[in-house]
């Protein structure tokens, strides 16, 4: 299956990937904060959501970034990789 050859993303997608990685950064801490002050979190489990979940949570703002913004690969991104005998 032939997929459409699209252009690589450019410095656009890189400032866009580099703006939404700070502004999910900013919005997972504000939700943290805010559910630690409303009182559903306590300080233990806020401890364990910066350290546990915050991590995954920036992971996966990540790869949502990367495929909305093209930096997806996929199979016919593949080379062979071949060695040379010594």
């Amino acid at each position: 299956m032939e997929r459409e050859q699209r252009p690589p993303p450019g410095p656009d997608a890189a400032r866009a990937y580099r703006l939404g990685m700070i502004t999910g950064g900013i919005v997972g801490l504000v939700v943290a904060g805010a559910l630690y002050w409303t009182g559903a979190l306590t300080l233990l489990t806020l401890g364990y959501v910066m350290i546990a979940l915050f991590p995954v949570y920036l992971i996966a703002v990540a790869v949502l970034l990367s495929v909305w913004l093209g930096y997806d690969k996929d199979v016919t991104s593949l080379r062979p990789v071949y060695r040379t005998k010594q």
